[in-house]
């Protein structure tokens, strides 16, 4: 895909005066120079353009907010890095690995970056040269990491590394803390999901105990009524067995008055 048309891609509707960070690696510069790219991208913070066939910077735009320049992979060999001052020079980090510079005095331009804290040379011809370490920072002294390391072999602390991380990591507003409060959040639901479950089962032991307790009140009245039953039995049998005595009284008397 040609620069300029992944440009447009990645603009994604933008304004470019809107754009922080733009990618377009892996596409495609048709003469060798930066196409598409120009100063109405005015807030541009972080820029890569690794293997897009790059020969110059010469048409780098100005861009007076990029700190993070990711040139690596192309077939760079010094044209337009004296350039680099003037268009960026708030820039603090360059990656120029796996380009064409051979010799220390083609890096010596840079030494006009002010700002420019971090480079990056290797699988550059020149990182081949013997004292080349020791070569860069002379001619850099604003210099403090070459190749992710310092000039007493000390690697980029973590906390450059993350600074990279969250440029790459999106829009602001979402941390840790947030996180860690959603995660509370889900505890407490949890939580009050369990309070519910364990008053939701007490009720129902409960209610279950109630209705055993209603079971058994009302076997007992079934007793009751069976034993009224019986009561009532009884008292009958004893009064037809009197109504019975009196009949047979009652014949004795009359027998008696015959004779």
């Amino acid at each position: 895909m040609e620069m300029k048309k992944r440009i447009s891609l990645e603009l994604r509707s933008r304004k470019p005066a809107e754009v922080v960070e733009l990618v377009v690696d892996n596409c495609r510069s048709s003469d060798g120079e930066v196409e598409g790219l120009t100063e109405e991208f005015s807030e541009l913070e972080i820029l890569s353009m690794v293997n897009i066939g790059l020969t110059s910077l010469s048409k780098l735009p100005s861009l007076p907010k990029l700190r993070k320049l990711e040139v690596s992979d192309n077939t760079i060999s010094g044209g337009g890095l004296d350039s680099l001052a003037e268009k960026c020079p708030n820039l603090t980090y360059l990656n120029l690995s796996g380009n064409k510079i051979k010799e220390l005095s083609t890096i010596e331009v840079l030494k006009n970056l002010k700002n420019l804290s971090s480079l990056d040379l290797y699988s550059c011809e020149v990182s081949a040269l013997d004292e080349y370490r020791d070569g860069v920072f002379e001619l850099l002294p604003q210099l403090t990491f070459l190749d992710g390391y310092d000039q007493e072999d000390n690697e980029v602390p973590d906390s450059e590394a993350d600074n990279d991380d969250e440029d790459e990591a999106g829009p602001p507003g979402v941390d840790d803390d947030d996180d860690e409060d959603e995660d509370d959040d889900d505890d407490e639901d949890e939580g009050s999901e369990g309070e519910e479950e364990e008053v939701g089962l007490s009720y129902l032991m409960k209610d279950g105990i109630q209705d055993e307790e209603d079971d058994g009140d009302y076997v007992e009245e079934e007793e009751e009524d069976e034993e009224e039953e019986d009561e009532d039995g009884d008292e009958d049998g004893v009064r037809g067995e009197k109504r019975k005595r009196d009949a047979d009284d009652e014949g004795d008397d009359g027998d008696e008055d015959d004779e």
